[in-house]
């Protein structure tokens, strides 16, 4: 399909920079077959169903954006996808200074060589030492927000605490599943009080989801992989909900795609772990989810294309223009939307 059916134009003011406060005060555009409903967040007990589950992913935010030098080159770099105990791909600004085997030194005792260009433009990042990298990140790093935020204004000690989950336990993330942000343990406890259950997988999310589509047509796009693990008592979980009558509902499109890469023809989840890079566009067959909690995403990206794999292109289309024309607000930080198809 080509890329242009995907556009859309946003007025740069409906992007959030910050969150809503309380997290569940964010609005939520439902879409619900052919209804359209403007709610808030606050509402999703009333909108789903006794037995339906949401599915949560607790990947932690690490602080993976560095900066630093390589002799009087200012380097920057955005950690994407661990490749090994000290290695990691990454997004690196001022690439073209840098040769295979240079040194960069981010400050703080820490330091990392460059090495294996890949045709993306990534580069490995081999770490120095023998402290975990995850200590080297906390001295050095910094929190990873998302290039329209931080064009915008600077990271500080509120988005430490804004840009993780309440689920946020597994560490290896450098962009958060910001679907789950609107969600509080008082949320929760409603949706239980209601008879929604709620569970957990992992998709450790890279920086590879905020890269623009740069072809004209979808099948010559290439996604990034991206590490993720369903295990079995969850898979027997998510199985058993459908089997009752009851919905699966993916927060976020990090555990959508994951769900979906773990089921079968048959519908069925089996457990996974594993490098996942599915690109879901419409003519799509979703087999394992049954709906979406999820923020609104960027014109022309692989996650608008996903959203209206689930509910149709011109209705996602449709829906976009309402919420612009009622003041959502988009992106990471935005406001919400449940899309029931």
């Amino acid at each position: 399909m080509k890329v242009d059916l995907f556009d859309f134009d946003l007025p740069p003011e409906r992007i959030a920079l910050r969150p809503a406060t309380p997290r569940d005060s964010a609005r939520m555009l439902v879409l619900d077959g052919d209804a359209t409903r403007d709610l808030m967040v606050a509402d999703l007990p009333n909108q789903l169903r006794a037995g339906d589950m949401l599915v949560f992913n607790d990947t932690r935010v690490i602080p993976a954006q560095l900066e630093g030098t390589k002799g009087n080159a200012r380097i920057g770099a955005t950690l994407h996808k661990r490749e090994g105990p000290r290695r990691w791909r990454a997004f690196v600004r001022n690439a073209r200074r840098l040769r295979e085997g240079d040194t960069i030194d981010f400050g703080a005792g820490v330091s990392a060589t460059a090495s294996d260009r890949g045709e993306d433009g990534s580069l490995a990042l081999t770490f120095a030492g023998d402290e975990p990298v995850e200590l080297l990140l906390e001295r050095a790093g910094r929190m990873p927000l998302p290039p329209y935020i931080a064009a915008r204004r600077t990271a500080d000690a509120r988005d430490a605490e804004d840009y993780q989950t309440m689920f946020a336990a597994e560490k290896g993330a450098v962009a958060a599943p910001t679907a789950a942000l609107h969600f509080t343990p008082e949320l929760i406890a409603a949706l239980g009080t209601a008879g929604i259950g709620h569970t957990t997988l992992t998709l450790h999310v890279g920086a590879g989801t905020f890269l623009p589509v740069k072809v004209d047509d979808t099948d010559s796009h290439r996604m990034h992989a991206e590490w993720g693990r369903i295990d079995a008592a969850t898979a027997d979980r998510l199985n058993a909900v459908r089997a009752a009558g009851g919905r699966v509902i993916a927060v976020g499109t990090t555990s959508l795609r994951l769900i979906e890469s773990a089921a079968g023809e048959d519908g069925i989840v089996r457990p996974f772990e594993g490098d996942t890079a599915i690109f879901i566009t419409p003519g799509y067959r979703f087999r394992g989810v049954d709906g979406l909690v999820t923020n609104f995403h960027l014109p022309r990206s692989t996650l608008f294309m996903l959203v209206s794999a689930l509910m149709g292109r011109e209705r996602m289309q449709a829906a976009y223009a309402h919420a612009i024309a009622k003041g959502y607000r988009f992106y990471s930080y935005g406001d919400a939307s449940l899309l029931l198809p």
